[in-house]
């Protein structure tokens, strides 16, 4: 297991929101920090953190994605090859966004169009950026009984359900998944565990050659953190948002990395 940070902007500042509420019109917001996103970066970077993400939050093309654009490429300048990118990532920008600085590019919407997976458009990416560069954000929530891949931030409900099988398909196309609890991101009322069946499955059928899947969503406890270690037998990384000390919680960068490691 590896503690995965995050810098989530929206509007080109560093924020925490209720995942499920984010919109054209704003979001529920848990916190707004006054720092910069290179101050986390930085911070990132000195705990010796890697594999963490920027998430931009706004949508493509608006004045308020490009300040978050530029907040994101302070950030990248503030830790060269420690963080990846995501929101608006497409074979056209995915190449600046590396040459910035950043060691992975993240993509949902992009690949996931029109309720189904385009792998013209995978295909593109991993030809702009190669596939060692390329994370796979399979970010879902729950529809009856199982779990479906959302796009144009986690709003919309795409035909594809999150599966092992599915995992296993994409594996040629990516270096690493990143999967948000969308229904639990920003509550800090506890992750969704059922996910780690899924993850168990893939992980146990793939062994050694699984690729690392990062999860995110709901974790607001020192507890929370060692019981995702044993449910996922440390094979899965996390993230956590908005329990951490930095974002107005109370879980510390520090303590969650001698979890992890021990």
């Amino acid at each position: 297991m590896e503690f995965r940070p995050c810098i989530d902007i929206h509007n080109g500042k560093v924020k925490q929101i209720v995942g499920g509420t984010l919109s054209d019109s704003g979001a529920k917001e848990n916190f707004v920090s006054e720092r910069g996103a290179g101050y986390f970066a930085e911070y990132y970077r000195d705990l010796g953190i890697t594999g963490g993400h920027i998430i931009m939050l706004n949508k493509s093309g608006t004045p308020e994605y490009e300040a978050s654009r530029a907040a994101a490429m302070e950030a990248m300048s503030a830790y060269p090859g420690g963080l990846q990118v995501g929101g608006g990532i497409n074979a056209d920008n995915a190449g600046a966004f590396v040459d910035a600085g950043a060691s992975h590019v993240i993509v949902t919407s992009y690949v996931f169009s029109d309720g189904k997976i385009n792998y013209e458009n995978l295909e593109k990416l991993v030809s702009a950026v190669g596939r060692e560069h390329v994370v796979l954000d399979l970010s879902c929530r729950k529809k009856g009984d199982d779990y479906y891949i959302v796009t144009d931030r986690w709003q919309k409900f795409t035909r594809t359900k999150l599966t092992a099988s599915l995992l296993k398909k994409l594996e040629k196309h990516c270096s690493e998944y990143l999967v948000h609890a969308v229904d639990v991101e920003g509550k800090a009322a506890g992750p969704d565990e059922a996910l780690f069946s899924i993850f168990g499955e893939y992980i146990d059928g793939e062994g050694d050659s699984a690729l690392p899947i990062t999860y995110a969503g709901g974790i607001h406890s020192y507890d929370d953190i060692r019981a995702l270690k044993k449910v996922s037998g440390g094979r899965v990384n996390i993230t956590v948002g908005s329990a951490l000390d930095l974002f107005g919680g109370k879980l510390s960068c520090e303590e969650i990395l001698k979890i992890v490691n021990d």
